[in-house]
């Protein structure tokens, strides 16, 4: 059997704040075509995971690889270009300007920087901005102020925006927190057709525990910044430490 180099390797990631561990020996792998599910308690470590993998906050122990090329000590900006991009916990677009604007910018910002908002786009990418609305189901929208659309609508441009440099690899941080049952709906079925129609490899942070089920072919939970356990959503999830851990007693069906 062939075994698969990974897409993406976090090992012994180790991350303190005033001398707090947020992150304690941290092991991930992530396969090219995976869709992995990170849960854990409020406060276990699972954003500092993704900034430390994305290089917004510097690891102090450990090393992260990405295309088998080492990416620890990299810009937010070198990371993004070599194919990683993310969305976040509290929702980053620009609300004071309108919806294809915050995708033009996304593109720009990733690609040469902020003298390149001064120039027209080319066509293409407006083209792919325009693709990419239609997709997350905001074409309609594309002239209005972004802080003029719902939460839900907020999360799906955000995601709209983390595509525009065609990643090979997504983070997806709690994309379904505070939204509606029927974006929850919208946002689960562009995940599903970004992995099975697109080939894209998807790690998401959710506190949506059937989302979850439904979406991943594995999960990992962590608590107190270490990884609890890490395996198949049904054998992890009814494992007596997790459901201790994470649902306190309750397990995933009560």
């Amino acid at each position: 059997m062939t075994v698969r180099p990974p897409l993406l390797e976090g090992r012994r990631v180790s991350k303190s704040f005033g001398g707090l561990a947020a992150l304690t020996d941290v092991d991930l792998t992530v396969h090219t075509g995976d869709v992995v599910g990170i849960v854990g308690p409020n406060g276990s470590g699972k954003t500092t995971l993704f900034d430390c993998v994305t290089g917004m906050e510097e690891i102090d122990e450990g090393r992260v690889f990405f295309k088998g090329c080492d990416i620890t000590h990299r810009r937010p900006s070198q990371v993004a270009r070599m194919g990683l991009s993310r969305t976040f916990q509290g929702i980053r677009v620009y609300r004071k300007l309108t919806v294809m604007d915050n995708m033009l910018l996304s593109r720009q910002w990733g690609d040469r920087g902020w003298l390149s908002v001064l120039r027209p786009s080319h066509p293409r990418v407006t083209e792919r901005a325009n693709g990419l609305l239609d997709f997350v189901t905001l074409l309609p929208q594309r002239a209005e102020l972004a802080g003029s659309l719902s939460w839900g609508q907020q999360r799906l441009l955000e995601i709209g925006m983390a595509l525009m440099s065609d990643p090979d690899l997504l983070l997806l941080d709690e994309a379904t927190s505070g939204v509606n049952p029927t974006l929850v709906d919208a946002i689960s079925d562009r995940i599903v057709t970004l992995n099975q129609a697109h080939g894209k490899t998807i790690v998401l942070i959710e506190h949506n525990i059937d989302l979850v089920a439904d979406l991943c072919d594995r999960v990992v939970v962590f608590d107190h910044g270490e990884k609890l356990a890490e395996g198949g959503v049904g054998a992890v999830f009814e494992d007596p430490v997790v459901i201790e851990a994470y649902f306190g007693g309750r397990g995933l069906d009560a």
